[in-house]
């Protein structure tokens, strides 16, 4: 289902919503930031099995605190997480927040991917963090090689040698009134296929690096990589403008990791981390749970070819617009 004519196509068709990168000097790491606007309710939903994040535990229902004000995808694995102590300042300058007594505390929820394969000179820091917000904004922005995504990688369960370049992308789709869009850091351990057109987009290529190896069907075959992998995850934030709940929120973004199984195999593995954000800005009309859930797996599977299909690639590490099997 293609994207409306009359959109962006993008995680800002959610009104109200603005996006911002920074990418490090040398490309191969960065964060992006998603700026809320004030009430906005969101949950979470962990499915990889080598999570790095922050305030996931805030967003569970039962829990205190009903608003975020910001969301944070970043590189630089666990220590990629300074780059929300940034985003707070930021928020924390122009007074957006809870109120705590005389402080103001800007709640910031953030996941992390592994993209220190590339070895970078710099993780993404509180610097980093600042930068995003300052470079946020509510309309079209950069994606691909960028942000989030400029160290991310794909096809990497026969080691990073085979890898290809990965990315961020975004998509929106729209129905019954409401919008659903995603923004995706795709970094995954498995290949991306195309679930419109059937195919490997990208993924592990041969000894030559001149075909793709097809990841699960080698592994069907008895032929296993010599060793489990350290070091992916898929991270990503799904959104609407339809009003929830942080329950039904966290149902969003449970939803929307449908549309990673359709484009990412395997996912969800021991060595991936994959984390989605659900989030509701409340300023459209309600809608059905299902049909939430059918437009948030077609944005994230949406998201998630386009964050492919719009990456740079590297010296030894092609991107699937480059790759010529």
């Amino acid at each position: 289902m293609p994207a409306p004519l009359d959109t962006l196509d993008a995680l800002t068709d959610v009104a109200g919503l603005a996006v911002g990168h920074h990418t490090l000097a040398d490309g191969l790491s960065g964060c992006s930031v998603v700026l809320c606007p004030e009430g906005s309710v969101a949950g979470a939903d962990v499915r990889g099995a080598a999570p790095g994040t922050r305030e996931t535990d805030l967003l569970r229902p039962e829990n205190t605190v009903e608003a975020v004000h910001a969301l944070l995808l970043s590189g630089g694995s666990a220590y990629g997480l300074d780059a929300a102590g940034g985003v707070m300042r930021w928020l924390e300058e122009r007074g957006r927040g809870v109120a705590v007594g005389p402080a103001i505390v800007p709640i910031v929820p953030a996941a992390v991917l592994f993209d220190l394969w590339l070895r970078p000179a710099a993780r993404p820091d509180a610097a980093a963090g600042y930068a995003a917000c300052e470079a946020a904004v509510a309309g079209a922005f950069e994606r691909g090689s960028v942000g989030a995504g400029a160290g991310a990688t794909v096809g990497k369960l026969f080691g990073p040698q085979h890898a290809m370049k990965g990315g961020i992308g975004t998509a929106s789709r729209r129905a019954g009134g409401v919008t659903v869009a995603a923004l995706v850091a795709v970094n995954a351990v498995g290949d991306v296929v195309d679930p419109e057109r059937g195919g490997l987009v990208a993924g592990a290529r041969s000894d030559d690096g001149r075909t793709l190896r097809d990841t699960v069907a080698c592994y069907l075959a008895g032929e296993h990589a010599a060793a489990p992998l350290a070091g992916a995850t898929t991270i990503g934030v799904v959104a609407t403008d339809a009003p929830l709940t942080k329950a039904q929120a966290q149902r969003l973004a449970t939803a929307g990791h449908d549309g990673l199984a359709r484009t990412i195999r395997p996912v969800h593995t021991a060595s991936d981390g994959d984390t989605l954000f659900g989030l509701s800005t409340g300023r459209g009309p309600a809608a059905p749970a299902t049909l939430l859930h059918v437009l948030a797996a077609e944005a994230v599977a949406a998201a998630v070819l386009d964050a492919l299909l719009s990456a740079t690639g590297r010296p030894g590490l092609p991107s699937a617009r480059e790759f010529a099997p």
